[in-house]
């Protein structure tokens, strides 16, 4: 367990230092102003149904269902068919409707603003038909115990991002944004490339093949998916949907405040990335597998190690990231157009994001086994209960404490997320996994 771990961190510290030097880049040439708000509002867009509707749903409901498949590669091929097309179409829904979800996207934003955005948009959503070509291909190596490539090649979209960045340096911020939304797509593409690479080696585009050849089709997988897969997006939706709340909300403070809870809230998801999600993504694949044959014993092993590997290292990251904010995003951040100011405003935000780690960590665990059992429907629940009281918090927030009360709102719903995730889980079974 521990190696898978060790290996997904790598990946993601390897491309989480890269991110840092796309950020810091990207704050020193760009700055915190309306340019960089407009970009992060239309890369938002994409991240946000990467996050819930890909790698978070999509994982969760087909590695469960693929393991009990009785004719793999048809499910796969079919699965894959089915979903690259209703990808694709959304895609081009978006590119045909960008300005009225652009007036959606950015509400706040002024109107040469939302002219700017409108193509953007619809430009970065692209990028979410490659990553569920690589989500799917992961989904495929992580069945097989192979998370190297997935949790490495991350790193390509911020190479990409960087090299866009030093090519627009001295331009003007909107050449710039273009920039950065072609860089997008690029490592996007780059992506894909490499996990096509790799399931060439692990024989998956050969299992591809034989699925498309084969009229077979398996029912019992197939309605196992379809059960799992809509719950799940709603299970995986309250961390993702509350940051881009947060975006939303944001629209309506002074320029600027869209860009600090973004590096504030890069800034948060390391150690919940480095840590959390690898760990989670680790346990997963032998979770499901255990649960499924009855090992009961050995499921909660795994989970107890996972858990307090979490607890410790979650709260260290939780006291450096409170006590530490100011002078952790003044080494990244403070320097060329991204002024002192902005450090301050950054780093308050960030002290209250990282107050939502524990809680938004350690649920990661306990909703791996929801997701195991086939709870989808009650962990999607969970979340919406959660969300709920997101929602009405950032509203009550963001008069006393602007752009930080946003981030305060979305702590305080992970806890209440972990709190009913634990109830469902079962109290006996949280006390064998604390003693």
């Amino acid at each position: 367990m521990f190696k898978s771990i060790f290996t997904n961190s790598s990946g993601i510290l390897f491309s989480r230092i890269l991110g840092f030097i796309r950020d810091l880049l990207s704050a020193s040439i760009l700055g915190a102003n309306i340019y960089s708000d407009i970009f992060f509002v239309a890369f938002k867009l994409p991240n946000l149904f990467r996050r819930i509707f890909a790698e978070g749903a999509f994982m969760q409901s087909f590695i469960p269902a693929y393991s009990i498949a009785t004719y793999k590669p048809s499910f796969a091929f079919n699965t894959l068919k089915k979903f690259f097309i209703i990808i694709l179409s959304i895609s081009v829904i978006v590119t045909i409707f960008a300005p009225f979800i652009t007036d959606i996207l950015a509400f706040g934003f002024d109107k040469e603003a939302k002219k700017i955005a409108s193509p953007l948009i619809a430009l970065n959503f692209y990028y979410l038909d490659f990553i569920f070509l690589v989500t799917f291909l992961a989904s495929l190596l992580q069945y097989k115990n192979h998370f190297a490539t997935t949790s490495f090649s991350t790193a390509l979209l911020n190479i990409s991002l960087i090299i866009a960045l030093l090519l627009s340096y001295n331009k003007q911020p909107i050449e710039i944004i273009y920039y950065m939304s072609f860089g997008v797509l690029i490592g996007g593409a780059l992506q894909l490339l490499i996990h096509i690479l790799v399931a060439k080696k692990f024989k998956i585009t050969k299992l591809l093949i034989i699925g498309c050849k084969s009229k077979k089709t398996d029912k019992q997988a197939q309605e196992k998916f379809n059960k799992a897969f809509l719950p799940s997006i709603f299970g995986n939706s309250t961390a993702h949907i509350s940051a881009f709340l947060d975006t939303w909300l944001a629209t309506f403070l002074s320029a600027g405040s869209i860009s600090y809870l973004y590096y504030a809230n890069r800034l948060f998801q390391l150690p919940l990335a480095l840590f959390a999600i690898a760990t989670s993504i680790a346990i997963f694949p032998k979770l499901s597998k255990y649960l499924n044959n009855k090992q009961e014993k050995e499921a909660f092993k795994i989970m107890k190690k996972g858990f307090w590997f979490l607890f410790l290292i979650l709260f260290i990251s939780t006291i450096i990231g409170f006590f530490g904010a100011e002078i952790i995003v003044k080494l990244l951040f403070q320097r060329g157009a991204f002024n002192i100011e902005d450090t301050h405003h950054t780093s308050f935000i960030l002290q209250m994001y990282i107050l939502g780690l524990l809680p938004f960590g350690l649920v990661k665990i306990f909703s791996s086994y929801l997701y195991s059992t086939h709870k989808h429907l009650i962990a999607a629940k969970i979340s919406a209960i959660s969300l709920g009281f997101n929602i009405i918090l950032s509203i009550i927030l963001i008069y006393p404490l602007q752009a930080a009360g946003l981030a305060l709102a979305s702590s305080i719903s992970g806890y209440i997320l972990f709190i009913l995730t634990i109830k469902e889980f079962g109290l006996k079974r949280f006390k064998k996994i604390l003693f």
